[in-house]
């Protein structure tokens, strides 16, 4: 798998998200740098199940509609 790449406004969104959840859940003043220290380990740490997971659930979406594909567009043979 490749490295999860975030665009500059997601991933800013994102620190902004982390300092505010420490500031009012921890009552913790996190920098940009450590806010953005900790997206990434969630990122390294975490991303790849995630995206597994994505992935799956996906597969298991798509492999129920083609298995209604039949049903729904299958013509009567005589």
């Amino acid at each position: 798998m490749k490295k999860i790449e975030l665009s500059d406004e997601r991933r800013d969104a994102l620190v902004a998200h982390l300092q505010s959840l420490f500031s009012s859940s921890f009552d913790e003043t996190l920098s940009d740098f450590r806010a953005g220290e900790i997206l990434e380990l969630m990122l390294r740490t975490l991303g790849p199940t995630v995206y597994n997971q994505a992935v799956a659930d996906v597969r298991a979406h798509l492999e129920g509609k083609l298995d209604d594909l039949d049903g729904e567009v299958r013509a009567e043979e005589n």
